[in-house]
């Protein structure tokens, strides 16, 4: 294919990847679902399951190979953008007066997820055999199992509480501040996980990857926060120029975590975090609304590249099997110990039911993971495409299930009974 070949191809792709995507997420928000469901719906549809299998040939001049580069590198600049923006939002002081609350749903809802995960992995190897898994897992696909059902995607959870008008109730804050410390441990697992498994850089070891890990951890906190702080506060750099070279900090960390087999995420993550608020904490609405406007136009690459690797058509029994038997235990072990821990945290049972629910939904954050498994060589084809279906199935149900719990307050408070007190005596 010659380059302006390529070039025309690549713009009719875009072209379709953006209407399509945020067509579906559109009509996703008219019914009521996250404006990601759509995307990803819509993602999975131009790929080989759907449109690739209904009409091979328009799939195959849409999407030649020749531009699979150049969509991986959008998608991944996409990434970066998004989770950058993520870690800039990043904070645990929203924790307040529901800390040990807080901190105990955390602790469940990744605890039981992670531990069932595991162990699922471990004795149902023959199945996962099926599916295209090593018959003996390693340690790293053992971890990645577990981290599959405890993620929360907090970017997800936040936008269904705002839409429910929970942002202020004790459930909202509870779900959205423990979701937060559940991520921040979820990721520092899957990044032992990656680094075990080999990736990144073959001519060092896990040890000295893992040591230089932390070093660059070590000089992102201490070096690069202060630094970024005389920049961003004592000079009066233009807001387009301050965006500019923020976006190139992510991107070159997300460069160094990658050269060291961590992915591109943890280094866009990382750069988040670091990066200092305003002198009151406060976000920088000049940073944070192009960062999220750049983001919600990119992303439906990801998507795309996402519903690429997803394959229907090599779904067997075993695979629809092992996606119903996914699906079960992803629901009831995050709704499940996140009930338990919020009823032991002091919630009365509606508040720690809406908790549990909210918690469920998985979204974009499993999606990211679950990339970085698949490149990682962590997850075979069929078992990445089980547990995307997982992660929309998961993402869609949180809806109805939040529904269903409030249709039970409502019932259990018309059921209750009427104090005393608050009987009038009669006339007579």
């Amino acid at each position: 294919m010659s380059p302006d070949s390529m070039i025309a191809h690549f713009v009719g792709a875009s072209a379709l990847i953006l209407v399509a995507a945020h067509a579906g997420g559109w009509l996703a928000r008219r019914l009521r679902q996250p404006y990601i469901v759509g995307q990803l719906a819509a993602g999975i549809a131009l790929g080989p399951s759907l449109l690739g299998s209904l009409a091979p040939d328009a799939y195959a001049a849409l999407f030649p190979a020749a531009i699979g580069p150049a969509l991986t590198g959008f998608a991944q600049f996409a990434l970066v953008v998004f989770l950058f923006a993520v870690g800039y939002e990043l904070d645990l002081k929203v924790l307040g007066d529901r800390a040990r609350t807080s901190l105990l749903v955390a602790l469940a809802s990744f605890a039981v997820p992670m531990a069932v995960g595991c162990g699922t992995a471990l004795l149902f190897r023959d199945a996962l055999h099926d599916l295209g898994m090593e018959r003996d897992p390693s340690v790293a696909t053992v971890l990645f199992a577990g981290i599959a059902l405890s993620i929360t995607a907090v970017p997800v959870l936040t936008a269904i509480v705002r839409e429910n008008g929970l942002s202020r109730s004790v459930p909202g804050v509870v779900a959205v501040s423990a979701a937060g410390v559940l991520d921040a441990v979820c990721w520092t697992v899957l990044a032992a996980a990656l680094l075990d498994s080999g990736a990144g850089d073959a001519t060092l070891g896990w040890p000295w990857r893992a040591a230089l890990a932390v070093g660059f951890v070590t000089v992102m906190a201490l070096a690069a926060r202060p630094v970024l702080r005389r920049l961003l506060w004592r000079t009066r750099l233009e807001p387009s120029l301050r965006l500019a070279l923020l976006i190139g900090f992510a991107l070159g960390s997300a460069w160094v975590t990658h050269s060291l087999g961590l992915h591109v995420i943890f280094g866009a993550l990382l750069a988040g975090v670091v990066v200092p608020r305003e002198e009151a904490g406060t976000l920088d609405p000049d940073l944070l609304r192009p960062l999220h406007e750049v983001g919600s136009l990119l992303l439906p690459f990801f998507f795309v590249l996402s519903g690429q690797s997803v394959a229907l058509n090599s779904m067997t029994g075993t695979g629809w099997a092992a996606l119903l038997v996914v699906t079960v235990l992803a629901v009831a072990t995050k709704i499940g110990s996140g009930t338990v821990a919020a009823r032991l945290g002091g919630l009365d049972r509606h508040e720690a039911r809406t908790v549990g629910v909210l918690l469920s939904a998985r979204g974009l954050t499993e999606l990211i993971a679950l990339n970085a498994g698949l490149e990682a060589g962590l997850l075979s084809g069929p078992v990445y495409t089980v547990l995307v279906f997982m992660a929309l199935t998961t993402t869609l149900l949180t809806q109805p299930f939040l529904l269903l719990t409030r249709r039970l307050a409502d019932r259990d408070r018309r059921a209750a009974p009427v104090p005393d007190s608050a009987v009038k005596p009669s006339a007579g």
